[in-house]
């Protein structure tokens, strides 16, 4: 049995968790088995986010004055929750394939997507998106490209000229010789 400043200091660990995070899933489970938790715990870790199965009267009190405030009324049951300070589609992503693929034993509660409350409709919308890193590369491939194009008309200028003198020193060399 946890003591009460132990209790206070997973409260406290909690809120600041809630502060910090851009995006978070409640979810709720039944008879969740080892390897199933594992590989979900897998999934969100390598999506970069952070998982645990909260306790919902330490979960209400510390999501008071965060975002989450919102979703506090979901922590109702068997309640665990993913959190995430960076990408809030790379944990979409996770937690909507995960539900998709084992719906008999998890279940999404809500979701909290920059302080905003989301379905699981949301969420899976969120998660077809592009992640951050294939943006930031389709960006930087249209930069280049237009930078490509534009350099290559710049430099066609001064080698079609040299193709030009190049043709006419052959038609006068061709010329004299034909003399």
């Amino acid at each position: 049995m946890k003591t009460k400043a132990q209790k206070q200091q997973d409260l406290e660990a909690l809120t600041q968790q809630f502060q910090a995070a851009t995006a978070g899933m409640l979810v709720g489970f039944n008879k969740m088995t080892v390897p199933k938790d594992q590989e979900l715990r897998n999934r969100l870790r390598e999506a970069g986010a952070e998982y645990a199965v909260v306790k919902n009267t330490i979960a209400r009190r510390a999501a008071a004055g965060t975002p989450f405030e919102q979703a506090a009324e979901h922590f109702k049951g068997v309640t665990a929750i993913a959190l995430s300070t960076s990408d809030p589609v790379g944990l979409s992503k996770a937690v909507s394939k995960f539900v998709k693929d084992n719906p008999e034993v998890f279940n999404f509660k809500v979701g909290v997507v920059e302080g905003r409350v989301v379905a699981l409709s949301d969420v899976q919308s969120i998660a077809s998106l592009p992640s951050k890193e294939e943006l930031i590369s389709k960006f930087l491939f249209l930069v280049n490209c237009q930078a490509q194009r534009l350099v290559t008309v710049i430099s066609a200028v001064p080698r079609n000229l040299a193709i030009v003198v190049r043709q006419i020193g052959d038609q006068k060399s061709g010329g004299e010789a034909a003399q």
